[in-house]
């Protein structure tokens, strides 16, 4: 019978590389935890430094510096404390650095372990940077014996899709208690579910609870979403920490709770695009940000998020209508930064527009209008919006979603200028269901520009069903093709017109050089367009 212990789950939002800040708020967790009485505190994968420094782990004197300060903590700390953290190591092949947990006792660093198992797929390069470890690591407090594992470690095949050689919890399966996982486990929509169901699996096959401890943050195109947790062998539940917020999570090993309520899916995506902008604009020093508004669904859908991230005073919105701009999509870009509360400047550009075509006329005679016209359009809204952020010392959104994105429906220096594209991750469906969500309480996107048909407005009567099939079909192509990677064949298998689905596909294919050059985009499936796919730009296929 385990004895009566309480357990603490510190769920931070560390800053890449803010050692002191990272450490401080370690030390303010670690007095919290003891002031509620608890006997041992956890933090998630490489909390004092935050994951993943990437090339930063090269700056050898970075690593040896967190590994100074982390000891340095160490007489400050009162109770025993699991901290996921970098060491730096002397001797051996490279790298000579390991993905570690420091288990600090008295005063000390009392022993370490490290992580085994490096991902190397999708968003994950941790082979580059780190040294697999080959040990196990038992401790014991207070007579409950904690096996030691870190993210990867706990993720099998059935569940990561790939194999390893060998199982680090072999040696520890039986041998101890309770098993601790901390982690960095990115965000996609699919992924809470799938996280508990591996963490009640591998209690099962461990026979004994799961304590496993999240990031929470977001950096750079990835989010981070906690849910920190412990769970049982037969399913039940000792702790659930917060979703998209720092927590400090009590728990024991004999009292249970209730396993939580099924997850909102649009209302856990909307906290996360909204805690990624807020922390790419928070750790990136940007206190504003500026946005072309359109009267459309996107541009919208940004506004909202942007205003209820960092605050609607912080968020500017500029109207620019051109040639072909309809009354009604002015009209409702209006409505939206009244009813968002944001501030907005109307900037027409019909007259740059006609400057720009009479520069060019001499060199475009005898040619007919095509997207060259069209296009400088939404350069020239790049321009302006570019011209904003310089001016008033503001961040640029995007507002492409992932339908566009992937077919390249966006302009390169128009539209996609900027140094975030929120809802790009995001399907044109997706856009408009999360849209209706943010209205659940009221109407704050106009319902005009929810219900009306999609237009650029490049050129008279302009519709996005001109050139592509209904969002509906596309988004389902588009997610067969660039998420399962099925070939054109298997897509037209499952009924859609074959010209249309060829089409489709070469437009994504050739369409990798806009996104190579795009801004981070915030990643909330399994394969963005980013970091975890990674596409040749000269190819034949």
């Amino acid at each position: 019978m385990l004895g009566v212990m309480r357990i603490a789950l510190a769920q931070i939002n560390p800053t890449i590389a803010d050692l002191e800040g990272n450490l401080a708020k370690i030390r303010q967790q670690c007095d919290a935890a003891a002031d509620a009485g608890a006997a041992v505190v956890i933090f998630s994968e490489l909390a004092a430094i935050g994951y993943l420094p990437l090339d930063l782990l090269e700056r050898r004197h970075l690593v040896e510096r967190q590994w100074q300060l982390l000891k340095e903590l160490a007489p400050q700390i009162r109770i025993p404390a699991i901290i996921g953290c970098v060491e730096p190591l002397d001797a051996g092949i490279s790298p000579r650095v390991a993905n570690a947990i420091a288990f600090i006792r008295d005063g000390k660093i009392e022993c370490t372990y490290h992580k085994q198992l490096l991902p190397n797929y999708d968003v994950f390069d941790e082979r580059r940077y780190f040294r697999p470890g080959t040990e196990s690591c038992i401790v014991e407090i207070d007579g409950l014996r904690l096996g030691l594992s870190i993210c990867e470690d706990i993720w099998t095949e059935e569940f990561s899709g790939w194999e390893y050689a060998h199982d680090p919890l072999q040696d520890i399966r039986g041998k101890c208690d309770a098993l601790v996982a901390v982690s960095a486990s990115p965000f996609s929509a699919i992924k809470p579910g799938k996280r508990v169901r591996l963490v009640t699996s591998v209690a099962q096959s461990f026979n004994a609870p799961v304590i496993y401890v999240n990031q929470v943050a977001g950096q750079d195109e990835l989010l981070f979403d906690g849910g920190s947790c412990i769970i049982g062998p037969q399913g039940e539940w000792y702790a659930n920490a917060a979703r998209w917020q720092e927590d400090l999570c009590f728990a024991d090993l004999h009292q249970s709770i209730p396993e939580p309520e099924p997850i909102d899916e649009l209302e856990d995506l909307y906290q996360g695009l909204c805690l990624g902008i807020r922390d790419y604009c928070n750790k990136c020093h940007q206190s504003s940000v500026v946005l072309g508004l359109s009267g459309g669904i996107d541009s919208a859908l940004v506004a909202a998020l942007a205003a209820d991230a960092i605050g609607k005073e912080n968020v500017h919105g500029l109207l620019m209508p051109g040639p072909y701009s309809s009354q009604h999509s002015i009209d409702d870009a209006v409505d939206l930064a009244n009813k968002l509360g944001i501030s907005s400047d109307v900037c027409p550009i019909k007259e740059a527009y006609n400057a720009v075509e009479h520069t060019l006329r001499d060199a475009f005679a005898g040619q007919d209008a095509n997207v060259a016209e069209e296009n400088m359009q939404a350069r020239l809204r790049g321009t302006l919006v570019m011209a904003y952020a310089n001016k008033y010392n503001a961040m640029a959104l995007t507002t492409g979603n992932k339908s566009e994105v992937a077919v390249g429906y966006c302009t390169i220096y128009g539209d996609m200028n900027g140094g975030l594209a929120p809802i790009a991750d995001v399907y044109k469906s997706t856009v408009w269901d999360l849209s209706r969500h943010i209205n659940k309480n009221g109407e704050r996107i106009p319902v005009n520009s929810i219900k009306k048909e999609p237009s650029a407005e490049l050129r008279p009567d302009q519709k996005d069903t001109d050139s592509l099939p209904p969002y509906k079909d596309l988004d389902a192509m588009l997610y067969a093709y660039v998420e399962l990677q099925e070939s054109v064949e298997q897509i037209i298998a499952k009924g859609y017109e074959p010209e249309v689905v060829k089409r489709i596909c070469r437009l994504v294919e050739i369409n990798e050089y806009k996104r190579r050059q795009a801004a981070p985009v915030l990643r909330v499936t399994d394969k963005a367009f980013g970091i975890g796919r990674r596409i040749p730009l000269a190819r034949k296929f």
